[in-house]
């Protein structure tokens, strides 16, 4: 039998090489939206979309939190939005819903496709999982998807998929276009 886990997926793209490393590891993922520091509007609907059609198309369960919480994410970035300290609250802020979701539905992991990005910090999602597994009582995987990060690429091109172009925080879009 399958182990349950909570996959938090920033985005569908993320998520192909993600959920197909997790089943051949013997989990059954459940994909968990919950992306706040999504920015513009017009942005996180269609990485919204992007998921469920996914999900629909792999018969994967999903659970959502559709909430466009740029408000939010700013209030608690303003202070300081240098790459690295805004990013520290962004991931928190995800993994720390997604324990709480895993918890609540009777998962005993959780994880995220941050983990599979060339652009991430691996460190500070490591930490930052632990840490939340020690408040929650649910368990971090972590598992460095990267090795994978080109077939992802490809398993989403062959899809049709809608790729993005930043990580979706308005700061990540800024340097993307000063760069």
């Amino acid at each position: 039998m399958r182990k349950r886990i909570l996959l938090h997926t920033c985005c569908a793209p993320c998520a192909t090489y993600t959920v197909q490393a997790l089943l051949e590891l013997g989990y059954s993922p459940t994909l968990f939206w919950y992306n706040p520091n999504i920015h513009p509007f017009t942005e996180y609907k269609n990485r919204l979309l992007a998921f469920r059609e996914f999900a629909t198309r792999h018969n994967l369960p999903t659970i959502e939190k559709d909430f466009y919480g740029l408000r939010y994410f700013l209030a608690n970035v303003s202070s300081n939005t240098l790459f690295g300290v805004r990013c520290n609250f962004c991931y928190f802020c995800r993994l720390e819903k997604t324990a709480q979701v895993a918890k609540k539905n009777g998962y005993h992991l959780f994880t995220t496709t941050l983990l599979y990005s060339v652009f991430q910090n691996h460190k500070m999602i490591k930490q930052l999982g632990e840490q939340i597994s020690r408040t929650s009582g649910v368990g971090f995987l972590y598992r460095d998807f990267r090795d994978g990060y080109r077939k992802g690429v490809e398993l989403a091109k062959a899809e049709g998929m809608y790729r993005q172009k930043y990580c979706g925080c308005v700061f990540s879009e800024e340097e993307r276009f000063r760069s």
